[in-house]
């Protein structure tokens, strides 16, 4: 299978977008008129340029309003084409893109159209050219690939054929089981976009809003098997216009659409078995059983912090390591990590970001396959010393330099408490702390999608609708992406300034990071009378906050005084209720949540997202106060 991508998807000047493009392992690109426009090189320069760096050229696009002109304007149309023809020679490539027409002089009528391309075709035999047809969804006449098709096929040009793009086709709802009855030789080229629903202009959704496959969510997984299934065989292009996109890192997301191409053609492969995708064996998306740990990068005064708020949840201190500086911290399921390691990985997060969370260990039904199929994603996996008491746990790089470490039964691996710690047995006052709820990560809005399409594409996850959540100074982007049965769940968070409790957490940590973990527990008020016996302070809630909750849930007297005495926030939805207790924010603005999910209630709590964020915000230092006073 040769991928490719349009040089309009990211940003940069064209040596940096064609680098990029290559360092995330496409095959080739369709070279934007425009960017080659800009650029100081000469055509066949930057065709040079092109193939030094392993790319090919995959197609030339746009030309624009060619079919179905008067005279003179058809005669222009032709010449034009001719110049066009002139440059692909130069730039060494043989397929060019031509839309249909908005032109306001254009007559229509599929007979003239198809009688336009077969002279084209004429001309561009001549040349060893070929030309690709596609219908523009706010195209004048021709808005529909099947009737772009019928135009194709009605010129009856060996260098004539069809371009189907799934934006054009999904965004008009067009049902794209239909591409199967076209020819596969006829299909010359095929692009691709995702994009979410939006109800506005078709234009202005298209050069603003799309987005990369799985990020959105239209039908391009059914879109592709009706092209497959045709008997395509050629290039697999990404065309995204997205205005995030083009502000963002070209490397990352080069690299987000490198995974989401492969991912989708993996998975079309799964789908439409018969069709032929060269493709390695790549593992099935993995399913995920739970957290097995979390580790925190920590040292010194901060490190004694955290592990004194451990103390107060319950926690005990049950191992230390065989050869490290780090101790293991359980209640229930949940394992934390503390890492005081002078050197390594751990290390380097804390020199970056203080106490971070730095390695997250998800349990797998296979470990190798998981590294596997991640690597295949354009994940790079994570090595770092086995001592020889240690085991060899398979990890990859996750995004802003995070690590994922994955553990499964069947190799042994889950073995590695008991071979690499050695037990304390030392208890603490157990709080009823049974697993991890939910992680909740955040990162600038602008990663958002690269987060959601990582995970989304590695495991067996769905993702939700986005949803705003209110903070005093401006809002956050949130989204849950989780696994059918909650064994798995991650939010993220995206910040769009630096005023909001998120975007202060990013400045403070440099980067994207763990901000806070939910661990849940089957008693929320038994846990919390241990936890206040064990010198857990919790955040405040107003009394406004309670008397509110009266009026919106049907709850006694009894039960709001215990909700109020312990600070506990309350949730309903359609099927049950929600149960929430955090602790103070800690190392820069980390905190902890206590969580009960009661009768299947599916949310996280997102009504009470403002009147958490306001509370926590009362215990930050005041604003243009420094994070340490000047000696």
């Amino acid at each position: 299978m040769k991928t490719s991508i349009a040089t309009v998807s990211i940003s940069g000047s064209l040596p940096e977008k064609l680098e990029a493009i290559a360092a995330a392992g496409f095959d080739g690109i369709e070279i934007f008129e425009q960017d080659f426009i800009t650029h100081d090189g000469s055509p066949r320069e930057i065709g040079k340029l092109v193939r030094s760096l392993g790319l090919e050229i995959t197609l030339f696009q746009p030309f624009r309003d060619f079919e179905g002109l008067p005279e003179p304007l058809r005669a222009k149309a032709f010449d034009r084409a001719e110049r066009k023809f002139d440059l692909m020679q130069e730039l060494g490539t043989d397929l060019v893109l031509m839309c249909s027409s908005c032109h306001p002089a254009s007559l229509g009528g599929i007979d003239r159209a198809a009688a336009d391309f077969n002279a084209l075709g004429d001309r561009a035999a001549k040349r060893g050219l070929r030309v690709g047809y596609e219908s523009l969804a706010w195209g004048t006449h021709v808005n529909d690939h099947r009737d772009a098709w019928e135009i194709v096929r009605r010129a009856d040009h060996d260098q004539i054929g069809l371009i189907v793009d799934s934006f054009h086709t999904l965004a008009r709802k067009t049902d794209p089981d239909t591409i199967r009855r076209i020819p596969g030789d006829k299909i010359f080229f095929v692009q691709l976009a995702d994009a979410p629903l939006i109800d506005m202009d078709l234009l202005y959704w298209s050069r603003h809003f799309r987005n990369m496959p799985g990020e959105g969510d239209l039908n391009v997984t059914g879109f592709m098997q009706a092209v497959m299934a045709a008997g395509y065989t050629g290039p697999i292009s990404l065309e995204i216009f997205n205005d995030q996109f083009r502000g963002g890192s070209a490397k990352t997301i080069a690299k987000d659409g490198y995974r989401s191409l492969i991912a989708l053609m993996d998975d079309v492969r799964h789908a439409e078995p018969m069709a032929v995708i060269d493709l390695p064996n790549i593992p099935k998306r993995m399913t995920v059983d739970g957290v097995e740990f979390i580790e925190f990068a920590t040292q010194g005064a901060e490190a004694t912090a955290l592990e004194n708020i451990l103390h107060t949840l319950g926690f005990s201190r049950s191992g230390t390591h065989v050869a490290k500086a780090l101790t293991l911290w359980t209640s229930g399921r949940i394992r934390i990590v503390v890492n005081r390691e002078v050197a390594g990985y751990a290390s380097v997060a804390y020199a970056a970001h203080g106490t971070t969370v730095c390695d997250i260990g998800l349990r797998v039904n296979d470990a190798a396959a998981t590294v596997a199929r991640a690597t295949h994603l354009g994940a790079q996996p994570f090595v770092q010393h086995v001592g020889p008491s240690e085991l060899d746990i398979p990890a990859i790089r996750g995004l802003s330099g995070s690590v994922l470490h994955f553990i499964d039964d069947n190799s042994g691996l889950s073995d590695v408490w008991n071979i690499e710690f050695t037990p304390t047995g030392e208890n603490q006052r157990d709080a009823g702390l049974t697993h991890v709820d939910h992680i909740a990560q955040t990162m600038s809005y602008d990663e958002m999608l690269s987060w959601s399409l990582f995970y989304s594409t590695l495991f067996d996850m769905n993702r939700s609708l986005i949803v705003d959540v209110i903070d005093p100074d401006g809002l956050i982007r949130s989204q849950a992406i989780e696994d059918e049965n909650g064994s798995f769940r991650i939010t993220l968070n995206g910040a769009e300034t630096h005023r909001t409790m998120a975007g202060s957490f990013l400045a403070d940590s440099f980067g994207a990071s763990v901000q806070h973990i939910a661990l849940a527990t089957d008693d929320i008020f038994t846990t919390a009378r241990q936890l206040f016996e064990n010198g857990f302070v919790p955040m405040p809630m107003t009394a406004n906050y309670y008397a509110d909750l009266a009026s919106r849930f049907d709850l006694n007297t009894e039960a709001l005084v215990d909700l109020q005495s312990f600070h506990i926030l309350y949730d309903e939805d359609g099927d049950g209720g929600f149960y929430q207790l955090y602790s103070q924010p800690f190392a820069g603005g980390i905190f902890i949540e206590i969580t009960q999910r009661r009768d299947g209630y599916a949310g996280y709590g997102a009504p009470n997202a403002p009147f958490r964020i306001a509370a926590q915000k009362r215990l930050f230092r005041p604003k243009g106060m420094p994070r340490i006073a000047a000696l």
